[in-house]
């Protein structure tokens, strides 16, 4: 393991630091508020550690350590004193095992309760670290880091608890006792890093709740031992229930209050509703919670509707069924007057609609702009055109690809070719198909064609040779698609075939494509 040492000030001298704005200030004024309610309210426990402590051991009641802060500042962290006061104790490894025979036994309990960080509320009121955020480390152990990591870690404020340290809370478990540092930088160290970096990448408010809310969890003796994933390490309880579930809700409630109110002023128009306005109005109310409830319940608001499913909303139209059906039942079994059935149905199908709207109205934007930049007879403006040949799974896949954010605004798919008569002016995956293999000379003439993408994968040799000269006779760019779907369906064979037998010998022997890289998506004449 290579170790290089360098002075982490030098990389951070005039450099603005990440995370400025309205986000850092907002943290800052939380990292404030709690910190100073946390000092207050947990000054009878300081007091008892004050007084445990001394009577234990001579020595301070607080260690001050040196840690290397944002953009590279020093300071001294607080902490309970858990050492012997003793010069061994301090000229001694950085990291502790466990078993380290210089902890005290209470400073083994205020380890492994993480008491002892508490006193680190006063480093967060006063600005050298936050409540969240990566752990700082010795300045001895941060020169060792890679110097991007290093520039990019200190370039928000250190924390009382992170990710990293929510996942390796039983660190002394981990190390032995013999040759602690060198286990810990080859072993430790380098995930805590990739840690560290994915939060101040996507740190945000709701995570920071989620850090602080599994860093308690932990202190529960028998769910501190089980192994929390990244996903809900990173994606906690806190951002899965408001980005998930509250602001669904939130939509769909207001949508679904919003529908049923303009449906009441067109219904009156021409036919009473002799419910009275108040009890109108809570049914509404009812009526709309019903709709966020069984979205809820069905699982529509954890679909990301950018990249959703045309099955996932069915999910929809089962909403709006249960609250029919629940109105009907109300109505037979309920001696109360409700709103009427025909009214909760075309209201129903109003908010249904509504809802499908919401939730894919930038694919549907985006459809519709592709559609007109399609219809459009010139490519002024639009990417690069493109020609797809073959309409079968490969075309789709193309299409899929092409659709995709990083490529729609380069290119624009003109149509399909194909050589099916069946499939002759019928649109697949959203395009036409404009004719067959033979048209094709002729189509990229017409409609200014760069680039074809071949997406042929099941056909003879003579018939894929015949279509490529076609193809390259136009002189555009080819783009093979089919290579990589034909490489794929020769790797699940073979991958298949291998997990059906249990012989050695078949394992060691069961041919393998060589070809089975994304390099094969070839491109010619580019």
């Amino acid at each position: 393991m290579d170790i290089y040492y360098a002075d982490p000030m030098t990389e951070f001298s005039g450099e603005a630091s990440v995370g400025e704005g309205w986000g850092s200030l907002f943290k800052r004024a939380f990292d404030i508020l709690m910190s100073s309610l946390g000092l207050i309210l947990l000054s009878p426990f300081f007091l008892m550690v004050f007084i445990l402590l001394k009577r234990e051991s001579n020595g301070p009641v607080f260690y001050r350590g040196p840690r290397t802060g944002r953009d590279g500042r020093q300071f001294g962290i607080l902490k309970f004193r858990t050492m012997y006061a003793r010069p061994e104790s301090y000229q001694g490894e950085r990291i502790t095992a466990r078993g380290d025979k210089r902890i005290t036994p209470l400073g083994h309990w205020l380890r492994d309760t993480k008491l002892n960080e508490l006193p680190q509320l006063w480093n967060v009121l006063s600005g050298e670290m936050s409540l969240v955020g990566p752990r700082p480390e010795d300045p001895e152990i941060v020169a060792c880091w890679p110097a991007d990591a290093r520039k990019e870690i200190l370039s928000v404020r250190p924390g009382i608890t992170s990710p990293a340290s929510v996942a390796y809370h039983d660190e002394e478990r981990r190390l032995k006792t013999s040759n602690v540092m060198a286990e810990y930088l080859e072993h430790i160290q380098p995930d805590k890093l990739r840690l560290d970096r994915l939060y101040v990448r996507h740190h945000t408010f709701l995570t920071d709740l989620d850090a602080i809310f599994w860093t308690f969890i932990i202190l529960i003796p028998r769910l501190g031992k089980s192994k929390l994933s990244e996903g809900w390490l990173f994606g906690g309880p806190f951002t899965r229930l408001l980005r998930s579930y509250v602001s669904w809700f939130t939509i769909d409630f207001i949508l679904a209050l919003i529908c049923v109110s303009l449906m009441g002023l067109i219904w009156r128009a021409d036919h009473p509703l002799d419910v009275g306005l108040g009890r109108a109005v809570v049914m509404a109310i009812m009526v709309a919670f019903m709709f966020g409830f069984f979205n809820t319940i069905l699982g529509v608001k954890t679909v990301s509707w950018a990249r959703a499913a045309p099955e996932d909303v069915l999910l929809l139209f089962v909403s709006c069924l249960l609250v029919i059906l629940i109105n009907i039942a109300a109505h037979l079994f309920l001696p109360i007057t409700l709103l009427p059935l025909d009214f909760v149905f075309f209201v129903s199908l109003l908010i249904l609609l509504v809802c499908v709207i919401a939730r894919y109205r930038f694919r549907l934007v985006s459809g519709i702009a592709n559609r007109w930049i399609n219809l459009r007879s010139s490519g002024y403006g639009a990417g690069e055109r493109v020609l797809i040949v073959g309409a079968g799974e490969g075309g789709s896949f193309a299409a899929w690809l092409l659709r995709r954010s990083d490529f729609q605004r380069l290119y624009s798919v003109v149509g399909i070719v194909d050589d099916n008569p069946a499939k002759q002016g019928r649109r697949y995956d959203g395009f036409k198909v404009l004719g067959t293999t033979a048209d094709i000379p002729s189509l990229v003439s017409r409609h200014d064609v760069g680039v074809i993408f071949y997406a042929i994968s099941k056909i003879s040799s003579a018939d894929r040779e015949r279509i490529l000269s076609i193809c390259k006779g136009t002189g555009r760019n080819i783009v093979a698609v089919s290579n990589l779907m034909k490489s794929l369906h020769g790797h699940f064979a073979t991958g298949s075939e291998y997990c059906q037998t249990s012989c050695p010998f078949a394992r060691r022997n069961r041919t393998v494509n060589p070809e089975i890289t994304l390099a094969d998506v070839d491109t010619y004449q580019i």
